[in-house]
């Protein structure tokens, strides 16, 4: 007998209009606020502007597996879930720290069983999956069976085996400038759907510049960042510099032990101190 079909464990792809209707007020803003379109990604033009190369592929859906390298917030995840929805693919989204060789295998088989489906397999922090989970990929991704697009904030010549890099196409995504995030935080004041219209504050753009540049390029931080600011504020008020005292206190740096960004920071470091920066190089 055939094995039975799981295929309802794993949800269809929801439409830029379903997802919007599915977006609810218990989900953070920078969920609420994803772009629904490859069009409405900011901060990435060198990828996204039109007549690029992702843009053709994605206008012809004829892709392949893609692999985005960039920091946290930069909008890895968000380009993933506009290509899924502009080609109206099924898209299946799992993250490499939790899956498991078992759940790959049964998304493979089930992406075998229905190749007119088109399915895009999304893997968030692909570097955590081992060099056996990597080719575990392999066939079904040299046989189109899934389109894979995995997200990773490391290096992927350091982390994604060799063959696997080879049958993807690479991008890499830059932190976000401050008027990107910025612009986006604006419109999420504005925005009484998915955003904090409803609360009617309000932000000079000062102010709104001010917390994107503390949020070094990260989307994601800056809004959940705005959104807790609004809600602690009463219904109509102005968002001050001395709401973003808390967040200035507590701004950090990317840094790891021993791997990117480590060399990143003292690069920097070496760098301030040569110019006699001792402010920048603190």
């Amino acid at each position: 007998m055939p094995p039975p079909d799981q295929s309802d464990l794993f949800p269809e792809p929801t439409s830029p209009v379903s997802a919007e209707a599915g977006a609810s007020a218990h989900q953070p803003l920078a969920a609420r606020m994803r772009p629904r379109k490859l069009a409405e990604v900011v901060g990435q033009e060198h990828i996204t502007r039109e007549g690029n190369l992702l843009p053709r592929l994605v206008a012809q859906n004829r892709f392949g597996s893609l692999i985005f390298y960039g920091p946290p917030g930069c909008g890895k995840t968000s380009i993933a879930e506009s290509i899924a929805a502009e080609t109206q693919s099924r898209f299946v989204r799992i993250n490499a720290v939790m899956s498991n060789v078992a759940e790959l295998r049964e998304i493979l088989a089930i992406a075998r069983r229905r190749p007119e489906a088109r399915t895009i397999l999304f893997i968030d922090e692909l570097h955590r999956f081992n060099k056996s989970q990597q080719d575990l990929l392999l066939p079904d991704v040299e046989e189109g069976n899934v389109r894979l697009i995995g997200a990773t904030t490391h290096n992927p010549g350091f982390y994604v085996n060799p063959p696997l890099l080879s049958r993807s196409h690479l991008f890499r995504l830059e932190p976000l400038p401050p008027t990107a995030i910025a612009g986006v935080m604006s419109r999420a004041l504005a925005d009484a759907e998915r955003g904090l219209g409803a609360r009617h504050c309000t932000a000079d753009e000062k102010v709104l510049l001010d917390l994107a540049t503390l949020c070094d390029g990260d989307m994601r931080r800056a809004l959940n960042a705005l959104e807790v600011i609004v809600l602690s504020l009463d219904e109509g008020a102005a968002i001050t510099p001395t709401e973003l005292e808390v967040f200035a206190r507590e701004r950090r740096i990317r840094y790891d032990a021993n791997e990117d960004e480590h060399y990143d920071t003292i690069s920097a470091f070496i760098k301030s101190c040569r110019g006699s920066d001792p402010d920048a190089a603190m």
